[in-house]
């Protein structure tokens, strides 16, 4: 079986892949046509394009290699499906029904190697990055699903939040937005799609001089060398000081708005004295920036961390928002389905180990 899927070209990609063996660009358009604007589950389903470049689209490339394994339904809508890759790792990938649409959260990697102490995803480590198909696939998996309640829905917004650290399968990151964003195909808009790092500063200058006028978020945490050492190991490597410079290049580069991701862990970084160093921090670029408060989903392998009260995360808000820093309260998703990004998939692993599953 051919598991090489052709959702891993770009259309430039797919363009210069066909001439090679002398077709013309108008055959790539209509491949691209199929593949995203019609949704096609077979090559054969191309009616209109020739049989002897089907045969050899064919004989390259499959079109799907997730298989879907688990899907949990929440009560607010929610969806999160765990896909089953060719080589039997699983992933997962959410679906959030907001006002403005429907945003899908996808996953980069087979487990993280970032080693954030609260995070679920990083329970499994990292056993290898996703290809660009495979990123470009959880999008299609889920329009197919989509298509098939035939409601006549369409994602809308992406986010890149998913297991692992986007900025760590940089290239073929990349190459997912091309794809995802080409407008002759899925033609799902630039401001609607959000990537988020933990903060690995080369990249997020590459990222800026990438061009590609999609959004930023930063998994900032904390407002403190100290503090973030010592929930987030990455900031040994790269400190504040570091991740500051590079998202003021960024915004120099850019001039976009980013988003300061934050979580609220009770009585650890939730306190009126971490907002006002966090406001200290960040006022050199109140402008630009956006302050993004989450509510802590707890995890049982990290039972050290609770949830801030609702006082608590009211008194930070009010806190900043008095400093002059734009910010906002993350709304909840899931909550009643595994909502912590990985927990589905490390529950599925431990009941499966047995069933040949590979641990990421």
């Amino acid at each position: 079986m051919n598991t090489s899927s052709i959702y891993g070209l770009t259309f430039d990609q797919l363009v210069a892949w066909l001439a090679e063996k002398g077709y013309k660009k108008s055959r790539a358009l209509q491949v691209w046509d199929w593949l995203y604007r019609k949704r096609v589950a077979s090559f054969a389903e191309m009616t209109d394009v020739k049989a002897d470049c089907l045969a050899t689209l064919e004989e390259h490339f499959a079109i799907h290699t997730l298989n879907e394994h688990t899907r949990q339904e929440s009560a607010d809508g929610t969806m999160k499906f765990l896909f089953k890759l060719s080589d039997g790792n699983l992933i997962e990938t959410v679906l959030m029904r907001h006002k403005f649409g429907l945003s899908v959260c996808v996953t980069t990697q087979v487990g993280c190697n970032i080693g954030c102490s609260f995070c679920a995803s990083g329970l499994l480590a990292k056993s290898r990055d996703l290809s660009a198909a495979e990123i470009v696939e959880q999008i299609m998996k889920v329009q197919f699903h989509l298509d098939a309640v035939g409601k006549d829905e369409r994602v809308s917004h992406i986010v890149v939040m998913g297991i692992g650290e986007p900025f760590d399968n940089f290239v073929n990151m990349v190459d997912f937005i091309r794809v995802v964003k080409d407008q002759k195909g899925l033609d799902i808009a630039a401001r609607h799609i959000t990537v988020s790092t933990s903060g690995l500063a080369p990249k997020i200058r590459e990222f800026a001089d990438s061009d590609l006028k999609v959004n930023l978020a930063i998994s900032l945490h904390a407002p403190t060398n100290e503090l973030r050492t010592r929930i987030m190991k990455i900031n040994k490597a790269i400190p504040i000081e570091t991740l500051m410079e590079a998202i003021e290049y960024y915004l120099e580069k850019t001039n976009r708005r980013i988003t300061l991701e934050y979580i609220l862990l009770k009585d650890v970084n939730d306190g009126r004295e971490h907002a006002l160093q966090l406001a200290e921090l960040i006022q050199h670029i109140r402008q630009l920036a956006n302050v993004n408060l989450i509510p802590y989903n707890p995890v049982d392998e990290h039972s050290q961390y609770q949830r801030s009260e609702r006082e608590s995360v009211r008194a930070f808000y009010d806190t900043l928002k008095k400093q002059g820093i734009s910010c906002s309260v993350r709304l909840e998703h899931g909550t009643d389905i595994d909502a912590a990004c990985g927990q589905l998939r490390s529950k599925q692993i431990k009941k499966t180990t047995g069933d040949n599953v590979v641990a990421g």
